[in-house]
């Protein structure tokens, strides 16, 4: 049987219900019932009963999502973890189920969709308050924070079989090496590692750690290290030669740090003694020695911005490539000019207040407290000659000393043990100003990505377990960016900005690509331009549905929403399927 509606001239078609049958081999049909009075819903109801289905009541909808969670922002950061193979670093060897590594691979997951804290982190992966597919795509079940201190644990036991990993993938012997260091503050005074230093966060009163980030060349992190709160930038290098020597195996590599790195006395008390190579830069206080004693002439960068200078008194058996950014110089006298000017306003504010009828200021020691707020606020107390009394106040620039500070702006010396047979003068600048690799990777794990900060861990090795943990976040991050740069503002063309530069001193450029993309704000294929961020952000509306139909409500099965344009290119860039989140 069957329902089949018949045209019915201007009327409304005429909805029969009939029956096929044979008759000496020819298919014949009568009418059993005519149903045109019957309503739509009754009459699509039966249909669904001689079609082998299930009659819904009215209202009832034929399939119900139960459950509707983010999902595309996850398969991208969990598919690129499994794609580079960081979870196969983490778990052990064998095919046997290991909650700890499944743990340790959520919460890299969710550091880069959501960093928060371990409470809150436990909560978005429990089935019960899911903020997003993870927990489900992993099988996690029921999570709770002790646990995730737990896989914490874990992790750290496994950070030096997992960075020696690293370093095998991403070091090799005669490479560069880019270390620098930084801080974070900490919530509390109960762990041992949180002492007073310089706060880099700009925490007065809070207590911080050090952590010094190592780099391959082309800004792929490999190893991280925490140390004291009070721990100097020089005095982490011993523990990070130690690290290349020993753990790492690697006989000879070229240390790249900032001149406030590698200091003259870690050269001679650790670099040199371990049989490596460097490259660094001098401090303001060296080069001014240099143009002093007449070792170069500032008139030598009229016509040029580098030069190869030799100094084998103060520096023998080393390279000195001076160079001059014009552009460089303009900024640092704009910026003395401003630093000058709002001292000065400052100062005329305390002179007033000493020199006023009413209420002066009165004795050397309030005037001499005042002054100093105002000059340690700016820095420029050098530029200035401070007459205090007790009884008034006069200031002055010191104008000599600000022209000979001026003489220098824009120059800078990096200096390094490699000969010109290895690394050219050209060569070598472009690796020293390489550290920007290693600069932006701490301020992504610091604030605009992976937000290490503010640290709420007491426990030592707790501290150390999140720090190691954000520093895999931003190696999956890494690896984002590098399949994802089409998409992003980031500068998917480095080759052609690298040769529109007309010297290495100068300014990096941006390709045309780039530009375009920052102009236009959209791709060659007529795409929205995207940071990261916001790229994971579009990802989300991607969801994964739990739905169930009237027919069997006890099955459940899996759909996912159908990608728009834009989510479908950033999966196909990355080589993931969102179903599986693998490639």
């Amino acid at each position: 049987m069957y329902i089949e509606a018949v045209p019915n001239r201007n009327s409304p078609p005429a909805i029969l219900l009939r029956e096929s049958y044979r008759v000496g081999g020819k298919v014949k049909k009568r009418t059993l019932l005519n149903l045109s009075d019957w309503s739509p819903p009754l009459i699509e109801g039966l249909r669904t009963l001689l079609k082998g289905g299930t009659a819904l009541p009215p209202g009832q909808d034929a399939i119900v999502i139960k459950r509707s969670l983010p999902h595309g922002h996850v398969a991208a950061v969990l598919g690129t973890l499994r794609r580079i193979g960081l979870d196969r670093l983490l778990g052990p060897v064998g095919n046997e189920p290991n909650r700890c590594c499944d743990l340790v691979v959520a919460m890299i997951v969710a550091r880069l969709i959501a960093p928060v804290s371990k409470l809150a982190t436990a909560k978005a992966l429990d089935p019960v308050t899911a903020a997003s597919s993870l927990g489900e795509v992993l099988g996690l079940g029921p999570v709770d924070e002790d646990e995730l201190y737990t896989a914490l644990d874990w992790l750290l036991e496994r950070q030096p079989q997992v960075e020696a990993t690293l370093a095998r993938r991403h070091l090799k012997n005669g490479t560069l090496v880019l270390y620098d260091v930084s801080s974070s503050y900490l919530e509390g005074r109960c762990c041992p590692l949180a002492q007073f230093g310089f706060s880099r966060d700009g925490k007065r009163g809070k207590l911080q750690i050090v952590y010094g980030l190592m780099c391959a060349a082309d800004g792929c992190p490999v190893a991280i290290e925490v140390f004291e709160g009070s721990t100097g930038d020089p005095t982490t290098l011993a523990a990070q030669i130690d690290k290349l020597k020993r753990r790492f195996d690697l006989t000879h590599v070229v240390l790249v740090g900032d001149r406030g790195m590698i200091t003259q006395a870690r050269i001679d008390a650790d670099i040199n003694p371990a049989g490596l190579d460097w490259i660094t830069a001098l401090r303001a206080p060296q080069i001014r020695a240099l143009v002093d004693s007449g070792v170069f002439q500032l008139s030598l960068f009229d016509e040029r911005d580098l030069a190869s200078i030799t100094a084998d008194d103060d520096y023998p058996g080393e390279r000195l490539i001076v160079c001059r950014n014009p552009d460089l110089a303009i900024a640092r006298r704009r910026k003395r000019e401003d630093l000058l000017a709002a001292t000065e306003r400052n100062l005329a504010e305390v002179q007033n207040a000493v020199r006023r009828a009413d209420k002066p200021l009165r004795g050397a020691a309030k005037i001499g407290l005042k002054v100093g707020a105002v000059v340690g606020k700016y820095k420029m107390a050098k530029h200035f000659a401070l007459t205090i009394t007790d009884t008034d106040f006069s200031f002055a620039r010191e104008q000599e000393a600000i022209d000979a500070e001026a003489r220098l702006d824009g120059i800078y010396v990096v200096r390094t043990s490699l000969p010109v047979q290895t690394l050219d003068d050209s060569a070598t600048v472009r690796a020293y100003k390489s550290l920007a690799q290693v600069e932006r990777a701490i301020r992504s794990i610091k604030t605009v990505d992976l937000q290490i900060r503010p640290i709420f861990h007491w426990a030592e090795p707790r501290v150390r377990a999140h720090v190691f943990l954000c520093m895999l976040a931003y190696y999956v991050e890494w690896h984002l960016r590098q399949r994802l740069a089409p998409m992003l503002y980031d500068d998917a063309d480095k080759a052609t900005a690298e040769a529109l530069r007309t010297s290495v001193v100068a300014k990096a450029q941006r390709s045309p690509s780039a530009v375009d993309k920052q102009t236009y704000g959209t791709t060659p294929d007529g795409l929205p331009v995207h940071s990261l961020q916001t790229l994971l952000a579009d990802l989300a509306t991607l969801a994964r549905n739990t739905v169930v139909t009237a027919n069997n409500p006890a099955y459940e099965f899996v759909l996912h929403t159908r990608p728009t344009e834009l989510q479908q290119k950033a999966l196909d860039l990355l080589g993931i399927n969102s179903a599986t989140c693998t490639q």
